[in-house]
């Protein structure tokens, strides 16, 4: 276990007094933590809870002061969030891997790529002409169809399912269950039923992406469906064919992109969102989750609720409804007046 001067080394920040020789075990909420663990304090509403926590030491945003009654060590830092992101890989215990090499009930094409540096688990499946690019690892399960074609230090958990013609970026990690380049969700009523439209497109998969457990992703009528570099995607994640995904896009969980979709650079969408087809999101948008997007989104703009709206806008409507039960007493209140007034009135 790292003691805390090691800690403010790995982060570069300095080492607080008392540092040099405490053990740090663990890291924990303030509630929870224990005089080995390390917690945080990322703003002013934590500040209360730092009297009765056992911390053995805390990040602490830089621009925050600390009660007087804190004696144990604080490591300054400018973003704790990050911070935190960067300290917990030092506690996670490893993620079991399969053993490198291929596992004898693995069933490989002959025409497969495998390099000797891949791990491939248990009952893995690679189809013809595939291609796998260095230090791959693909647990139990995983099925990668035929002219499938993956680049270096990609991650697959078990049950992912690659389909025919995909093509994978660098460093991409999908976890378990996600399918990706099945057919898109078209049918043409003939007159007499759904006819099926054939999707003959494919799907591509820039650098650095994650995708979460059980996301799917159709592959395009024709031409490609593409995930941007760097995008992360939830859990239950839909994109359907033909939708177009900038760079670092993040979709939280349950949300769903209809056919033909184009999220601009750096778009974040919130969970249970769903985007209509052929909708355009520019650079930079956000949009709140549990929003229906009927219509094109500008840069930077942000938009919430069913058909979607200008976030300020909907904050303003959301307020005016909640004063309505209120309202409807006074118009009561005042109709009662006016009524009573005409009484008063002499006849006319």
């Amino acid at each position: 276990m790292p003691t805390l001067a090691e800690i403010a080394a790995f982060l570069g920040v300095a080492e607080p007094a008392g540092a040099r020789d405490l053990v740090i075990s663990g890291v924990a909420g303030l509630a929870e933590a224990g005089a080995a663990d390390l917690s945080m304090v990322s703003s002013e509403a934590y500040l209360p809870q730092l009297a009765a926590s056992s911390a053995g030491a805390v990040l602490v945003q830089c621009k925050l002061a600390l009660p007087p009654t804190w004696n144990r060590p604080a490591l300054l830092v400018e973003d704790v969030e990050l911070a935190t992101a960067k300290v917990l890989p030092l506690f996670v215990p490893p993620i079991p891997r399969p053993a490198p090499g291929i596992h004898p009930t693995a069933v490989i094409a002959a025409s497969a790529t495998v390099p000797s540096d891949a791990a491939i688990g248990p009952h893995v499946v690679i189809g013809e002409r595939t291609r796998l690019g260095a230090r791959c690892v693909l647990h139990a399960n995983v099925c990668l169809s035929d002219e499938v074609i993956l680049g270096d230090d990609c991650e697959f958990f078990p049950n992912v399912v690659v389909r025919e013609r995909v093509t994978i970026g660098n460093r991409v990690t999908i976890h378990a269950g996600s399918v990706l380049g099945m057919d898109g969700f078209g049918y043409r009523w003939d007159g007499k039923q759904h006819a099926k439209i054939p999707h003959v497109g494919v799907v591509i998969v820039e650098d650095d992406v994650e995708i979460g457990s059980c996301v799917c992703v159709d592959r395009a009528k024709f031409s490609a469906t593409r995930i941007g570099r760097g995008t992360k995607l939830d859990n239950l994640v839909q994109i359907a064919h033909n939708a177009q995904l900038g760079p670092n896009c993040i979709l939280a969980g349950q949300s769903g992109l209809a056919g033909s979709v184009k999220l601009g650079a750096g778009v974040a969408i919130g969970g249970q969102t769903a985007v209509r087809d052929h909708v355009t999101v520019g650079d930079g948008a956000m949009i709140a989750a549990c929003s229906g997007v009927a219509a094109d989104v500008p840069p930077k703009g942000i938009v919430s609720g069913t058909p979607s709206i200008p976030h300020r806008q909907f904050l303003r409507e959301q307020g005016n409804l909640r004063r309505l039960p209120d309202l409807v007493v006074q118009i009561r209140k005042l109709r009662e007046e006016v009524d009573a007034l005409k009484k008063a009135l002499p006849p006319q």
